[in-house]
């Protein structure tokens, strides 16, 4: 298999659960709920997303032939003092377009745990050491277990109450982006209070700028 990858990049995870943790990121290119384009976002399934995950062979990192190449290159990026558990975190657009049993298998090979940050709607292959589901409104999630769901809020026919039955080690409201962040960051606020099976995340990335 080709994987097409958007960027791969060295920094501490921004959000969820694991905020704060070393992790390389592996960006896939595409997604199945947007094509990315803004010309597309009107029509599209998840219209809010805020990232970049067109493939550009001008700019972008590239197509990688095997799993073998991928995982060497996300490895040469980790610190090679022998220090910590290595993390990928593979994300998009939606990685489980392209994530397989062969890659993460090669992953692990060089030592590293996988996560994977998917909107559910897609079959996960096995051996995913993290499962992080952000689901989006007016679709229908495949996976419904994991380690982490982290619910983008609020979303117009995405209420909490809809997830709170999954089988999720942590359930998480991160308030949307944009120009009503602070509204919405009050909200999820006064829902995780109301409802403290829910946690807040927030991107902690975009507050100290970094990737």
């Amino acid at each position: 298999m080709t994987y097409t990858v958007k960027e791969i990049f060295y920094t501490l995870q921004g959000e969820g659960a694991n905020t704060g943790r070393p992790a390389v990121f592996c960006r896939f290119a595409g997604c199945n709920l947007w094509s990315g384009k803004e010309s597309d976002r009107d029509k599209a399934i998840c219209k809010f997303c805020d990232t970049d995950f067109i493939w550009d062979s001008a700019v972008d990192i590239g197509k990688f032939s095997s799993s073998e190449y991928l995982s060497q290159v996300v490895a040469d990026l980790w610190p090679q003092n022998g220090l910590g558990v290595p993390l990928v975190v593979c994300t998009g657009g939606e990685p489980l377009l392209q994530l397989d049993a062969e890659l993460i298998n090669a992953f692990h090979l060089k030592g590293f745990e996988v996560a994977v940050e998917t909107n559910g709607t897609l079959k996960a292959p096995k051996g995913i050491d993290w499962v992080c589901v952000s689901p989006k409104a007016n679709t229908t999630l495949v996976i419904t277990e994991g380690e982490e769901l982290k619910l983008v809020y609020p979303q117009e026919g995405g209420h909490p109450d809809s997830y709170k039955n999954y089988g999720f080690d942590n359930f998480y409201l991160q308030p949307m982006d944009g120009i009503d962040r602070k509204k919405n960051t009050q909200m999820a606020i006064e829902y995780c209070k109301a409802n403290p099976n829910w946690r807040l995340s927030v991107q902690v990335h975009k507050i100290i700028g970094i990737r």
